[in-house]
């Protein structure tokens, strides 16, 4: 039982992380319609920045984070204007090229500000333990799950609840729709960059926390395509349930079966899901007549 305890918390925590990154390329793929493949090295990036603000110049978290908030929402937007909105009207693997050739540049940029070597990352989340049920857990794992879930609850409320949040849920229902209103679709496909932004350095900050500044960050950002697929591409409640699924079965998969199996696992359901329900468990069914 204690064992368990531990593995679910483990997974919870893993899970909410990868929500947040999922929620980021939900958001740039329900509103514009772009499959966002360096949603990985935007958290490698707001984790290097938050590393260099307070290792380098001593800076109170607070103040790295703000500062990579920033950084975030300024490489989201400058990738919408001055990459992809020149690419309006081009083949989707154009688009799909481009997005992979920026998660290229982007990894090999801080290899070479930062080097290759890992790092360990700033305690400014308490790293003790506590007990639950018998079992004794982490803390900084603990507070990744509440800090995820505050972000998650917080867009959730923007998105309900704002003006501007309910103009990307008209762009992303109906982009011709929106314009006749007069919502500017541009400014929303900018926001929706900003925001994966925003989610990205949210969660790259916990997984460094995890396990270092490195570029295992990347990796464990690869998970949010299983992610993404098993709770549907243009899903915002999809990506947080699948991010909970995913990171459940990896614990689970990784302490009962070993053999590596924890690496695979996500990758076959995948498979799996594609070829049963390809739309996702919440994605929406789009039917094309030619």
């Amino acid at each position: 039982m204690d064992q368990f305890v531990q593995l679910t918390v483990t997974g919870l925590a893993n899970g909410a992380i990868l929500a947040l990154a999922a929620l980021g390329f939900a958001l740039i793929y329900k509103a514009t319609g772009v499959i966002n493949f360096a949603q990985g090295e935007f958290m490698l990036v707001g984790a290097y920045v938050i590393f260099a603000a307070m290792v380098t110049y001593s800076l109170h978290w607070t103040v790295a984070v703000a500062i990579a908030l920033v950084v975030a929402i300024l490489l989201g937007v400058g990738v919408e204007r001055l990459i992809l909105r020149p690419l309006v009207g081009q083949p989707i693997i154009s688009v799909i090229m481009v997005t992979i050739g920026l998660a290229l540049f982007l990894r090999s940029a801080v290899q070479i500000i930062f080097g290759t070597q890992p790092q360990r990352f700033p305690e400014f989340i308490p790293r003790g333990t506590v007990n639950i049920l018998g079992a004794t857990v982490p803390q900084n794992r603990l507070w990744g799950i509440g800090l995820a879930a505050v972000a998650l609850g917080a867009f959730t409320l923007f998105f309900q609840h704002s003006r501007d949040g309910v103009a990307m849920r008209a762009v992303a229902d109906d982009q011709q729709a929106a314009l006749t209103v007069g919502i500017s679709v541009r400014r929303v496909f900018a926001m929706s960059w900003a925001l994966a932004g925003v989610t990205a350095v949210i969660g790259g900050m916990l997984v460094a926390n995890l396990i270092g500044v490195s570029g295992g960050i990347v990796s464990f950002g690869l998970l949010v395509f299983p992610v993404v697929i098993l709770g549907g591409l243009d899903s915002i409640p999809g990506a947080m349930l699948g991010g909970a699924i995913i990171g459940l079965l990896i614990t689970y998969t990784g302490a009962y079966l070993g053999g590596g199996l924890q690496s695979v696992i996500p990758y076959v359901i995948l498979v799996f899901i594609l070829m049963v329900k390809p739309y996702g468990l919440f994605g929406q069914v789009r039917i094309e007549r030619v």
